[in-house]
């Protein structure tokens, strides 16, 4: 069976209002937080022990005792992690004015084609960087008759593939015995 439960009905079950923000505030805070990791660990403590802590210390389950409980064991938590993610509101707050219409325009284009280029085509890349200058040696990638038979580049005189890791959980990498090696990589999240 398929139950949805909304949030709504969650908070009035549970008898816990929460706060109202205007448009995009909660968006744009959330940002900040993730940005800063104001909720990390660290600063406000993990909550998937907390709340099961809490549960189990014979207090009544409610909110009110919820939040004396959580403040008695983290005093500070509250004002070090606003201190955190409100300095990175200030650094939205202050680059949100440099962004106009022609900003957003190089943004997309930076999107659609630069970093999808590179996010793609990383052979290149991988031969270049990684094999040819570690090795000391050359690089040229494959011709059309190479790549039909899987081979997407050589450094010096040697074949390689190189594919991404997804390639593997995907199904789609068949062992190519015409390569010295088959390389896969991950790309990175961030650069």
């Amino acid at each position: 069976m398929k139950y949805t439960l909304k949030n709504e009905n969650i908070e009035s079950y549970n008898e816990s209002d929460t706060f109202s923000f205007p448009k995009y505030t909660s968006q744009l805070i959330n940002w900040a937080n993730q940005n800063r990791t104001g909720h990390c660990p660290v600063v406000v403590g993990q909550m998937s022990e907390l709340f099961p802590e809490f549960m189990d210390s014979g207090e009544e389950i409610t909110i009110e005792n919820w939040h004396d409980w959580y403040v008695e064991r983290y005093p500070d938590a509250f004002e070090k992690a606003t201190d955190k993610i409100y300095a990175q509101v200030q650094n939205l707050r202050d680059a949100i004015p440099l962004i106009d219409r022609e900003m957003v325009k190089h943004w997309v284009e930076d999107l659609v084609i630069y970093k999808t280029f590179n996010g793609m085509y990383v052979q290149k890349a991988i031969l270049a960087s990684f094999l040819a200058e570690r090795n000391g040696t050359t690089y040229r990638l494959a011709t059309p008759e190479e790549e039909s038979v899987g081979i997407d580049g050589y450094v010096g005189n040697v074949p390689y593939s190189v594919k991404p890791d997804t390639y593997k959980t995907m199904g789609r990498f068949v062992r190519d015995y015409r390569c010295k090696d088959d390389l896969l990589h991950q790309k990175p999240k961030q650069g």
